[in-house]
């Protein structure tokens, strides 16, 4: 990809923040209906967290899971692949239903060709960042992605506290995508609350990831709207 393209300027995500609430915080007996509802609440896409047991200490789910999700809403796939191999699922995730593949760059640091993989697959490309891995280590590739993810929790469990270190690195990731002409997305996940949410946008962040303070709302539009701010 030529410097100072991206692919979002074809995305079907709008310009404003975007909420993703997280599937895991969802009723799996029931996930059709509690995706229909969070369709009807505003949710603007859908984060899936796969997770491996080997990258992460936990193991969530996979592709059928990630088809049976498609199979029931239009709502953009935002797919947060925390795999210590990901190279070998894009594909298959991708032809599951995803419209966008976020892997990270400690399993992956020189991701140029796995993103080009995923683009050549015509998906949206993600790199992310966990909350012990120094920002910059993303720089070099944000002409390439799409979208940057930090993680503002250790990845591989729901429920964490947000780690307030995350906000000087979503300014730090604006600022140089700013500087660059990069039409850059910044998406944080982990702890995401009506508490956190203001410094998140303040510091440049475009989509929020949000698991049990959306799903366990007593009214879920209320709280994606008050997300969104």
């Amino acid at each position: 990809m030529a410097p100072g393209t991206n692919r979002y300027r074809n995305s079907t995500l709008t310009p404003e923040i975007s909420i993703a609430p997280s599937v895991l915080a969802a009723d799996f007996s029931r996930l059709a209906e509690e995706i229909w509802e969070i369709e009807r609440a505003g949710a603007d896409l859908l984060h899936l967290d796969v997770m491996d047991g080997c990258f992460v200490p936990n193991i969530s789910f996979g592709i059928p899971i990630v088809e049976a999700v498609r199979r029931v809403t239009t709502l953009f796939l935002d797919t947060h692949l925390m795999l210590a191999d990901p190279e070998e699922y894009v594909a298959p995730f991708r032809d599951a239903g995803a419209d966008s593949l976020t892997f990270h760059v400690e399993v992956c640091p020189e991701p140029r060709d796995l993103v080009e993989k995923v683009h050549r697959l015509g998906a949206e490309c993600g790199l992310a960042a966990n909350p012990g891995t120094p920002v910059d280590s993303l720089f070099p590739w944000l002409d390439e992605i799409d979208m940057a993810l930090v993680m503002s929790v250790e990845p591989g469990f729901g429920g964490q506290s947000f780690i307030t270190d995350a906000v000087p690195k979503i300014s730090s990731l604006r600022q140089r995508a700013d500087d660059a002409g990069l039409n850059l997305k910044i998406e944080v996940d982990g702890g995401i609350n009506v508490a956190n949410a203001p410094s998140c946008r303040a510091a440049g962040a475009d989509i929020l990831v949000a698991g049990s303070s959306v799903f366990a709302a007593d009214d879920r539009a209320r709280a994606i709207g008050g997300l969104r701010g």
